[in-house]
């Protein structure tokens, strides 16, 4: 599904969110920075946007890999990367699986990933390994769709049901890729829920910040 939309799907990130994922990025970032990593891995990178981010907000020095399941979306990580005056040094992207990662254990000093965890056959596997890679004291960081505010909800609910499929069919001309973000969406944990299987995982400190009216929120989870 993935594959089908990888040409158009920033196109469609930046239409459907008005652009607001460019500042749930940032405030994704900043947090990173707080935590001085010197290697990152971002998982589900998609076409590369948090990597791309990660490499410009963080010292030169701190290493940012992004990884993907998708080859068509690397395609675009890539061509983009290629595309940059001069190609960050610091960056890279590679394929592989987030639920058996191609890495020792506690490789890196960071992990990220960005609306991807919804998208996991298996999320409890996920999170396991997302600690696993990690080094003692280094941190997980999950931006992800979340549960609204109450009052919010009925009218965020039409528009994931009616609009984004619409107006994103147009875009990708993949309505039902669409059809399928909103039930993903709203069948996702909420923020207390999500804090909780993140715990179960092994990951302690774990807080949830909600933005955007509780439409997104930024887990970060310390490992000890």
């Amino acid at each position: 599904m993935f594959g089908r939309i990888a040409h158009r799907y920033d196109l469609a990130n930046r239409v459907l969110s008005g652009g607001i994922d460019i500042y749930w990025r940032f405030r994704l970032v900043g947090a990173v920075r707080r935590t001085s990593p010197t290697d990152v891995l971002d998982l589900a990178t998609g076409s590369g946007d948090v990597a791309f981010a990660l490499s410009r907000g963080l010292p030169p020095a701190v290493h940012t890999l992004g990884m993907d399941f998708c080859a068509p979306m690397l395609v675009e990580a890539e061509a983009k990367k290629a595309a940059l005056t001069p190609v960050p040094l610091n960056l890279e992207f590679r394929q592989g699986d987030a639920l058996s990662l191609p890495f020792r254990d506690g490789a890196f000093d960071a992990v990220t990933i960005a609306f991807g965890l919804r998208n996991m056959a298996d999320r409890a596997k996920c999170l396991s390994e997302m600690r696993r890679i990690l080094r003692p004291g280094g941190h997980a960081f999950i931006l992800e769709f979340s549960q609204p505010w109450a009052w919010v909800r009925p009218f965020y609910n039409f528009h994931l049901r009616h609009i984004t499929p619409a107006v994103a069919g147009a875009l990708t001309g993949d309505k039902a890729a669409y059809e399928y973000l909103g039930d993903s969406i709203s069948t996702f944990p909420g923020r207390a829920a999500l804090s909780g299987e993140i715990r179960s995982a092994g990951c302690a400190s774990v807080t949830a910040e909600a933005m955007t009216m509780g439409v997104v929120a930024l887990h970060v989870a310390r490992r000890d």
